[in-house]
């Protein structure tokens, strides 16, 4: 006699998930891939193959974790790799005084470089989606004053490499 396994999983949840969504999932993604990178010291293809075989869309541990856009995820990653000298200093200016990137909990590092690297790389993504994305991001890991830092920082910056796209502060 066999057992009953149980009621069984829908085969693929991609059929469910659009192309926003899985976009958000590949933000999250990249942000776990790159605080991985500064925790371990693995490299981009390792981290790579990792987060696409073993983790997104997968399920570990009873969570869900949704499709997410392979493309957008290698982008990101290889991109802030590709720039992180260039994004560095930026959110470093951004930043309060005493506080360097370098001295930040490596999360919100790796939030703060992904989503600096959206706005200075990607301008086919509008400002406010991707400051509202890595806000969401920050919101699964930190309390509200965390979320804010991320929000001010990625605002701030957003003002100095995509003039226009915001409306002015407290003007109307």
């Amino acid at each position: 006699m066999t057992e009953n396994p149980g009621p069984k999983k829908p085969k693929s949840p991609r059929a469910h998930v659009g192309l926003g969504e899985r976009r958000s999932a590949a933000r999250l993604a990249a942000v776990q891939a790159l605080y991985q990178m500064d925790l371990t010291g693995k490299g981009l293809d390792a981290i790579i193959t990792e987060f696409e075989r073993h983790w997104m869309g997968k399920e570990i541990e009873e969570d869900q974790y949704k499709p997410a856009d392979s493309t957008l995820f290698r982008l990101i990653v290889q991109g802030v790799l590709d720039r992180q000298k260039r994004i560095d200093p930026a959110i470093d200016e951004l930043l309060a005084a005493g506080w360097p990137l370098k001295r930040i909990e490596s999360v919100m590092r790796a939030i703060l470089r992904a989503g600096a690297w959206e706005l200075m790389m990607a301008p086919d993504v509008p400002v406010k989606v991707v400051i509202s994305e890595y806000v969401d991001i920050a919101r699964a890991f930190f309390e509200k004053e965390e979320t804010s830092m991320v929000n001010a920082v990625l605002d701030r910056l957003a003002r100095e490499v995509r003039q226009g796209e915001l409306p002015e502060k407290g003007g109307a």
